[in-house]
């Protein structure tokens, strides 16, 4: 017995510090691209490279935001994420719960349609988009960049999952004491949707947050340029700024990672319960 319990030890052991190992590994280019952002100009070119600053200093990020225009990228990124995880979550918990909940004709081979395009790469309809942006004269707007964005299948698939949890008995009981369906799907519906809706505006906030080829193919000023857009700029004109380059990036990663990291209690939850459920 004594036996069985070491062993199971030395393997939780093993385990725990295998996982410590990756961790670290996985982590260590974030961590040196933050020493970096903070070395003096120049210093990241040495070889072999620092693995920290001889003297932190705060001047790339100085530069950064005085010579680049960084501080309305950065608006510009977080307008374009906060207006698309919004109106999207709109967009995609309405059409999620329809297909889970109300009836009407040819909804499951409208549903199985919208699930054959998640096989289709996003690359193929990016022509197609563009034209139609053209046409609608959204090319080089915020608007060009949002709209896209507003319906996605992995968002209206998570809540249709979610949404089908909810007993019909309840929604039933609502329709007959009168209330309609736009009152129960605000006042029911979307409180018990509460850790989907958080799991899903993580994904979606860090999606338009992250994403860079779809703004660089619609957006042509660099006064609209989002921060992945602008950084890529940012690379190409001053290629040995690695300092300027690094804070850049730092700037770019700080504000999804601090959301994941002060939702990642609701993000668990709505996945676990999501698969539980589902």
């Amino acid at each position: 017995m004594s036996r069985q319990v070491g062993e199971s030890r030395f393997n939780a052991i093993a385990i725990n510090a295998a996982l410590t190992l990756l961790a670290l590994i996985s982590l260590a280019p974030l961590a040196w691209m933050v020493s970096v952002s903070f070395m003096p100009a120049g210093e990241a070119s040495h070889f072999p490279p620092p693995l920290l600053p001889s003297q932190a200093t705060l001047s790339a990020y100085r530069e950064l935001f005085e010579r680049t225009g960084m501080a309305r990228n950065f608006g510009n990124s977080l307008l374009v994420s906060v207006s698309i995880t919004a109106l999207s979550l709109l967009v995609n918990t309405m059409a999620g719960y329809a297909f889970a909940k109300l009836r009407f004709k040819g909804r499951e081979r409208i549903f199985q349609l919208l699930l054959a395009a998640l096989v289709i790469p996003a690359q193929v309809a990016m022509l197609p988009l563009f034209l139609m942006m053209k046409q609608l004269h959204l090319v080089n707007s915020y608007g060009g960049v949002v709209v896209p964005a507003l319906a996605t299948v992995f968002g209206i698939f998570l809540v249709r999952q979610y949404a089908r949890s909810i007993p019909d008995e309840l929604l039933e009981a609502a329709r007959i004491d009168g209330a309609g369906e736009l009152r129960i799907f605000f006042q029911i519906v979307l409180p018990m949707l509460k850790p989907v809706l958080v799991t899903l505006s993580i994904f979606t906030f860090m999606a338009s947050w992250n994403d860079f080829m779809w703004p660089l193919i619609v957006l042509t000023d660099q006064e609209h340029y989002t921060l992945p857009v602008a950084l890529a700029s940012l690379s190409r004109e001053h290629i040995q700024d690695v300092e300027m380059m690094m804070a850049g990036a730092v700037i770019t990663v700080l504000p999804v990672l601090l959301l994941f990291l002060l939702l990642q209690r609701y993000y668990i939850q709505g996945l676990l319960l999501g698969s539980v459920k589902g």
